[in-house]
């Protein structure tokens, strides 16, 4: 049975075609960008670059010897929080604000203060609210775009339009719905208070789609669809999640006692629980899973968005190999250059003003390879924050799981054993979002366990484990207490709002 996995990005789509039987993977991938010329903290996409990124896939897995006709069962990982609206047409209202996207601040505000604060919130949601969420994004249209507000009758999390793409079903589950602003994740429902918050005279749930289990189906692929692609029969259309979620699945943790880190666009560290996980601080988010329990989940905004900038501004076409035989060649530390890495804002400390600021710069750290060593250090001790605070929280993992773009650097995952103190291992062969969407269409199929598939499916690669390393370990605890420190003052002093206002 050959299932396709779709990993929907804040910079590229990934098509992955699994085949069950003999474990054989066909994959395809095509980029788009943000929209250009928005002001700072504006973060937007057209979704029709998503079904036109999917189309171009489909037609290279065929060209790479795909035969649609073997094809079963569909899943999509998408990023989370975002916000496709549409009308009664079913047309799409305006581009999507995305989960990166900090420019509703000020609309978080609005919803807590009708709440009654941010406890009564969190009492409500489970979560607090940062401005990634989608909660704020509707408030902004309301505020600021109001002749695009009123024309909205759908509001949709991008893996669920995509599912409405493929199917003609709007649904949703209760992983990527965690992720809202308005969906109680102990009760695992849409939060008829939220809304309210969020527009009190509008039934906003008519807009929502329906929820469903996580094992249950979309629905089946569209006649259309199978005829232009060439698949015959009953294709089922799973009912997918949020990238997070699917990383979870495809990175093998949907029981209780690891941790997997994305070194992606994004930073995350999420681990499988069977309670709910409810941060008083709202620092770590309480998200469902993608399975049926919890996902208590930190976030940082900035992480290989750092690398690349650095990669790209100062190592030009040079490859991977280049670039991680550059950072090795620095000694931990840089020789006292740290980098703060919240670039335009940063979800985990809530710094949506916030820039990237370096200290210790001098001119024997004024290179490309120590600009890059500080790039990688510093987004993995940012990591390490939201990794303390999951230990907190009684969380406390013995191995940690590394997946996305980042974990294929042998630098990166010899720095952050050492950072999280923490033996780290990549899984083997396909992992991350399009996999866990492949296995959990695959789950959605054939029933049982999901445990039971991810453990027939998922191997180690035994050759990236890292260990830390004593003498690292030590100095890097050191280092990290200076990093806290400075990105503190930084934050107290108010310097990040005020630059801000600075350039308008």
């Amino acid at each position: 049975m050959i299932c396709i996995g779709i990993d929907c990005g804040t910079q590229s789509l990934k098509t992955l075609a699994w085949d069950s039987e003999s474990g054989k993977t066909l994959s395809a991938s095509r980029s788009y960008e943000l929209i250009e010329g928005l002001a700072p903290g504006h973060k937007e996409q057209f979704p029709g670059d998503w079904i036109d990124a999917l189309e171009s896939c489909i037609s290279e897995l065929k060209k790479k010897g795909l035969d649609c006709r073997d094809v079963r069962a569909i899943g999509v990982s998408g990023q989370q929080h975002g916000l496709v609206v549409l009308d009664s047409h079913h047309e799409v209202v305006r581009p999507a604000k995305l989960w990166c996207d900090t420019s509703t601040a000020a609309e978080c505000a609005a919803i807590l203060q009708a709440a009654g604060g941010p406890r009564r919130y969190q009492d409500e949601i489970g979560n607090l609210l940062p401005p990634g969420f989608t909660a704020s994004k509707l408030l902004w249209l309301k505020n600021r775009e109001f002749d695009s507000y009123r024309r909205i009758r759908h509001c949709l999390l991008p893996h669920d339009y995509l599912n409405f793409h493929l199917s003609g079903e709007m649904t949703t589950e209760a992983g990527d719905a965690s992720g809202t602003g308005y969906f109680q994740v102990r009760q695992r429902r849409w939060s008829t208070s939220a809304l309210g918050w969020i527009d009190s005279e509008r039934e906003l749930s008519e807009c929502l789609p329906t929820l469903i289990d996580s094992n249950r189906a979309s629905g089946q692929l569209r006649r259309s669809l199978s005829r232009r692609w060439g698949m015959d029969g009953r294709v089922l259309v799973s009912s997918g999640g949020g990238d997070n979620m699917m990383g979870a699945i495809g990175s093998g943790n949907v029981r209780p006692g690891l941790v997997t880190v994305s070194l992606g666009t994004s930073g995350t560290l999420f681990s499988c629980c069977r309670e709910p996980v409810v941060d008083p601080r709202g620092e770590i988010a309480a998200f469902c899973d993608s399975t049926g329990g919890w996902l208590p989940l930190g976030c940082t905004m900035n992480v290989t968005v750092a690398t690349g900038m650095v990669h790209h501004g100062f190592f030009g076409d040079s490859g991977l190999r280049e670039f991680d035989e550059a950072v090795a060649g620095v000694p931990p530390g840089c020789d006292g250059l740290l980098l703060v890495p919240y670039l335009e804002g940063e979800r985990l400390p809530d710094v949506p003003d916030g820039t990237g600021v370096l200290l210790g710069l001098r001119e024997k750290t004024a290179r490309p390879e120590h600009l890059a060593r500080a790039a990688m250090e510093g987004v993995t001790l940012g990591l390490r924050y939201a990794l303390d605070r999951m230990r907190e929280l009684g969380i406390d993992p013995e191995e940690i799981r590394l997946i996305g773009g980042g974990a294929r650097s042998p630098v990166w995952r010899q720095i952050a054993a050492s950072i999280f103190q923490v033996p780290v291992v990549c899984p083997g062969g396909e992992e991350g979002p399009a996999f866990g969407a492949a296995l959990q269409a695959y789950w959605c199929t054939t029933g049982g366990e999901i445990g039971d598939v991810t453990d027939r499916f998922i191997e180690l690669d035994e050759s990236t484990r890292c260990l830390p390393r004593l003498s690292e370990r030590r100095f890097y605890e050191r280092l990290y207490a200076l990093y806290r420190r400075f990105s503190c003052e930084l934050i107290e002093s108010g310097v990040f709002a005020a630059h801000r206002e600075l350039l308008g």
